[in-house]
């Protein structure tokens, strides 16, 4: 390929689902509903936590950070495909293609994992040392361990980002994807991608084995406490408390090592993807369903939210009248 836009200029073409435009129209009406139901009902469990004092408890407050973080996930990729889709462009600018890979795949993908393993934490204090939940999972220590997730994403995702910046494109800017993947990224550049990819796979190791590993220990810990309890009833509780996070886990790394497969595999760019909607849509909108309808304090919550907006909009549609 022949050199062409050089670092930092230039704009990448993101090539998206499909030409077929009966098929983008649905495709458009597809991704909007899943994108304002995952919006909504993590905002609903935001509100949720916050509004019900019976929430103000470790686990919740992890679960609100975790909404929040899914809320982003969606919206740093999935507007841009909408509008893109609606206006029929393609083009995203190469500002905007580092800003998605910074906050898509580094920072919220990140954290994503940060929370997840802080909450298999919490749930390993809360199985194997009930008695000591209060006074370690202390409100001091949440504080502390959530404003540390935030920062290594925010950190973390700056070497991946930063390492773009120096390199040169060829004239062939077009990314077979709806979004800026950073493995198709790095794939249209004509210069040596060697730092890079050292880079990429140091802090996929640091920032998302490690956490890996501490959550596999966690529930390792877990299931061997609950293994010693005698009753049926005694274990099905104890394992109905974790049950909610044991889904999101496999949901999260799941899909996460379908993309990361089907990024290095040559499969064909649709199936790449595919895996990537149900990455980035499908898991943190289950997200919201898994810990709503599977957490009886989430429902209860809800419930009294969706009763105090009922009689707020009655009154706003009779001052409309």
């Amino acid at each position: 390929m022949e050199r062409g836009n050089q670092t930092g200029t230039g704009n990448f073409i993101l090539l998206g689902f499909t030409d077929d435009s009966d098929l983008q129209s649905l495709l458009f009406g597809l991704l909007l509903s899943m994108y304002l139901v995952t919006v909504l009902g993590n905002l609903l469990i935001i509100l949720a936590t916050i509004s019900d004092s019976c929430l103000h408890m470790p686990m919740y407050t992890f679960l609100s950070n975790l909404s929040l973080d899914d809320i982003g996930f969606t919206s740093t990729t999935i507007p841009k495909a909408l509008r893109n889709i609606q206006t029929q462009s393609r083009v995203i600018t190469f500002a905007g293609c580092i800003s998605q890979i910074y906050f898509f795949i580094v920072v919220f993908g990140c954290q994503d994992n940060m929370l997840l393993t802080v909450m298999a934490y919490d749930r390993f204090v809360a199985t194997c040392h009930p008695l000591h939940y209060m006074a370690i999972m202390n409100p001091r220590l949440c504080l502390i361990m959530t404003l540390r997730s935030w920062l290594i994403s925010v950190l973390g995702a700056l070497p991946e980002s930063m390492t773009i910046l120096r390199q040169s494109f060829c004239s062939n800017m077009e990314i077979p994807h709806f979004f800026c993947d950073l493995t198709h990224v790095l794939k249209l550049t004509c210069s040596d991608t060697l730092i890079n990819n050292i880079v990429m796979h140091s802090v996929t190791i640091v920032l998302s084995v490690f956490p890996l590993t501490g959550i596999l220990l966690s529930y390792s810990q877990i299931f061997s406490s609950i293994l010693t309890i005698s009753s049926d009833r005694g274990k099905y509780k104890a394992f109905s408390t974790c049950g909610s996070h044991l889904l999101v886990i496999s949901l999260f790394y799941g899909t996460g090592l379908a993309v990361k497969l089907s990024s290095v595999a040559t499969l064909p760019s649709r199936i790449s993807v595919i895996d990537s909607v149900m990455y980035t849509m499908v898991t943190p909108m289950l997200n919201a369903f898994i810990y709503s309808l599977r957490n009886r304090d989430i429902k209860v919550a809800l419930g009294r939210v969706l009763s105090k907006m009922v009689p707020l909009r009655e009154s706003m549609d009779a001052c409309l009248l």
